[in-house]
Parts: structure tokens; C-alpha cells; sequence
């Protein structure tokens, strides 16, 4: 099931105000009177209702020097008229220059940062660099083995495209860069979707091979950038706890959770999405590893109708996963997401067996730790059962989350025991 991407109507920009070049001989962002606590604590978007005015006429994706009221030095972001974020923040030191030197430190120190966590020990899948929480907004590179796979979700590494793809190059030499281009998010920014290939030759075949795993990934057609890299180490987790039980998972995609729990030795694992490709490729990676295919049964169904079926059916399960799609991109969206969370947690609650374990997962911006514990909570209260919170899940540590930034921390999950 696709992880899709909304969000509001962009808001009318600040109107330009030619003209007053004192505050810099460059185009500039000029933010309105106490408009500037976010970036003073080193949040990288501007939003469009804390622009005053635009000193200049830049070009969307181009460099410009953000400025409070009085006319200081906030930053150095990526400017678009087309979005509701104004501008995305490259730096916030004034004696920086955005150029290829700049991008390629940022790049190799990202890629630095993840050898020093020994990240490439246990995978050769993992993200390379995570947007703004890699101080690079709007830019993810995931690495497949020797395939990058390029996602540019905003004006500024759009403006930077080819140079960032020659740096990746440089400093990785892959067999071929391939440019995931596609989400929803890019027409509020103004962009186009595109797909393909930047630099190489994309192999006929694709895979990554994750704590001893291995999966095929089609980085072409596959959700996201082919593969959730997000969940490796909540995967390992769930296989070490799937010893003889029935497992149920859940918007399984390419089967990565299901593959782990047949490893781990679970009697049986019923796997289901609503994509016949994705659980073909599932069924697919069971081979590749040579697990036993007749310990696993895959369904093509609407996860919402299958599980209702299960609980008429009466079937029960010992261990349960959770990983349905984006429901609330945004707060906007977080009453409609709510009902949908609780709907099918109420349900996981009632098809588990006393003791029964449930992995559950939000990948929603919109939906808060806080938020999203306070609806499992309700469904627990409304399936009748006692649930303890055993273990709080997030990204693997591939997606850092700054500190300025907790919109990074997108993915959060709980493990609950059924008393």
C-alpha cells in the first residue's frame, strides 16, 4: 500500500519589494517584527506568513541571506515562491558560500557520520543522507549496494541536481545513481515528478543484504525509494520474538517483517497488502533466502476489510505488526488519521491471543508520540484488554533526527504485551 504524501494549499507568497538594496546587494528574505524565534533556535523552514517582504527577484531553488526586521544575518536558505515554505535553510553562518565545496562537505561528513556508527556493518542498505536532519533540506540518498537512489524533494537541491549527483559519484563511485524524483510533495513545490537514470547503468537486478537477509528491491517502481530502510533494526527485533509463534503481518509490503519472523522460527506468518507486485516480490525474497515458502501465506486484500474478516473468522495470532502508510502528512490530517489508527489497532487488539504481542507503527508527521500513544490507548480500552507498552520503537539510527528539527522523528512505534 502506497505511503502517499498531501498537504495543505500552499498560502499566497509575500509580495517583492524592489528596491531597498541596503540591506544587501543580493536578493534577501526579510522576515516580519518578531517573526525570527524559529530560526534564532535553528528550525530550517520559513514558512510564507513570516516573510515581510523579498528584497530582489531570485529564481526558485537559488541562495539567498535571510534577514530579521532590523536587517541581521539570520541564514543562508534555498528560496521558492511556490511553496508554503518559503525557504529551507543551507547554513546559518553568514561567511559560508553555497556552492559545490559547500555540498560536497556536507555530503561526506554525512557519509563519515554513518561509518563512525559502524552503520555498514550489519547492511549494505541504508540512508546516506537524511535531509535537513543532514543539514541538506529536501535531499535523501539511500544506498542499495552499489545503486545511490536520489529523492530531491525541494526547489534548493533541484537548482543543485547535477552537482550533487557528481559529488555522490566522487565520493561513492556507484554503478549507477538513480533519481526517485516522485512524491506527492514536489508539485507543492512547483516541481515536476521525474524518475531515472542520473549517472551508471542501473543492473538488471537489485539487493541489499540486511542483518544476513537478503531482498530484492526495485528501486525503479517500488515504493519510496524501493525499500523502508527505516525499519531495519524494529525488523531484527521482531524475528528475535517470533520463536514458535503465529505471526500476522500487516500493509507488508515486500514481506521484510515476514522474512525475519520466518528466521526467527515462527510456526506460521500470514503476511498482507494491498499490492499483488509488492507481496510477488515478498514471496520472491522468501526464495531468495531459501526459507521454508509453506510456513507463510500472503493475501492481496485492503488491510481495514481483511482484518474484520480474520476477527468473524475468529483467528488469533501471537504477534502482530503494524505498518500502515502515511495517514496525516500534516496536523491537518490528524482527526481523519486518528479514527483510521485506532480502527485497525482496536482490531489487532481483538485477533491477538492473551500475552500476544503488537508491533505498531505511525510513519505520520502529523501524528505526535504523545498523540499516537493516547489512540492506541483507546483502542486497547474499546477491544476490552490490558496492554503494557514494553519497548517505544523509532528510525534506525541511518535517519538522525536533529535536535532543532522533530519533524525528523517521523516513524514511531510501540511494542505492547497483551496481559
Amino acid at each position: 500500500m502506497q505511503r502517499s504524501k498531501q498537504a495543505d494549499t500552499p498560502a499566497p507568497q509575500p509580495a517583492s519589494k524592489p528596491g531597498t538594496g541596503n540591506l544587501s546587494a543580493k536578493p534577501a528574505l526579510v522576515l516580519k517584527p518578531d517573526r525570527d524565534k524559529s530560526l534564532l533556535r535553528r528550525h530550517p523552514w520559513i514558512f510564507s506568513g513570516a516573510v515581510e517582504y523579498i528584497d530582489g527577484a531570485p529564481a526558485s531553488g537559488d541562495t539567498v541571506p535571510v534577514r530579521d526586521a532590523t536587517g541581521k544575518f539570520l541564514a543562508w536558505a534555498a528560496y521558492n515562491a511556490d511553496s508554503q515554505i518559503t525557504a529551507r535553510v543551507w547554513s546559518w553562518h553568514e561567511k559560508d558560500v553555497i556552492d559545490e565545496t559547500f555540498f560536497r562537505c556536507r555530503i561526506a561528513d554525512a557519509i563519515k557520520a554513518r561509518r563512525t556508527l559502524t552503520l555498514y556493518r550489519d547492511s549494505n542498505g541504508l540512508r546516506l543522507i537524511h535531509g535537513e536532519s543532514d543539514g541538506l533540506p529536501g535531499l535523501i540518498v539511500d544506498k542499495y549496494g552499489d545503486v545511490l537512489v536520489m529523492q530531491l524533494g525541494s526547489a534548493g537541491p533541484e537548482h543543485w541536481r547535477e552537482t550533487l549527483a557528481d559529488i555522490l559519484q566522487e565520493l561513492c563511485s556507484p554503478v549507477c545513481i538513480y533519481e526517485r524524483s516522485d512524491s506527492d510533495g514536489r508539485e507543492l513545490e512547483g516541481l515536476p515528478k521525474r524518475c531515472g537514470v542520473l549517472r551508471g547503468t542501473l543492473p538488471e537486478k537489485v539487493e541489499v543484504t540486511e542483518h544476513g537477509i537478503r531482498f530484492a528491491v526495485d528501486v525503479a517502481a517500488g515504493q519510496k525509494t524501493g525499500f523502508y530502510l527505516d525499519q531495519r533494526d524494529n525488523r531484527a527485533l521482531t524475528g528475535t520474538l517470533s520463536a514458535g509463534l503465529d505471526v500476522l503481518n500487516c500493509f507488508c509490503y515486500t514481506g521484510g517483517f515476514s522474512l525475519y519472523a520466518l528466521r526467527g522460527g515462527a510456526r506460521s506468518v500470514l503476511s498482507i497488502d494491498s499490492s499483488q507486485e509488492a507481496l510477488q516480490l515478498a514471496q520472491r525474497n522468501v526464495a531468495l533466502n531459501g526459507f521454508d515458502g509453506s510456513l507463510a501465506e500472503w493475501q492481496c486484500a485492503d488491510v481495514f476489510e481483511a482484518l474484520r474478516k480474520l476477527r468473524d473468522q475468529n483467528r488469533k495470532f501471537d504477534l502482530i505488526v503494524l505498518d500502515p502508510p502515511k495517514f496525516a502528512p500534516t496536523a491537518a490530517f490528524a482527526e481523519k488519521a486518528s479514527r483510521a489508527y485506532k480502527d485497525i489497532n482496536l482490531l489487532g487488539f481483538k485477533l491477538l491471543r492473551p500475552g500476544g504481542l503488537l508491533f505498531t507503527y505511525s510513519c505520520s508527521g502529523g501524528i505526535s508520540d504523545d498523540l499516537f500513544q493516547k489512540i492506541i490507548a483507546g483502542a486497547a480500552l474499546d477491544a476490552g484488554v490490558d496492554a503494557q507498552i514494553v519497548k517505544k520503537l523509532h528510525a534506525a539510527a541511518d535517519h538522525p533526527v536533529l535536535l532543532s528539527f522533530p519533524e525528523g522523528a517521523y516513524l514511531k512505534g510501540l511494542v505492547l504485551r497483551v496481559a
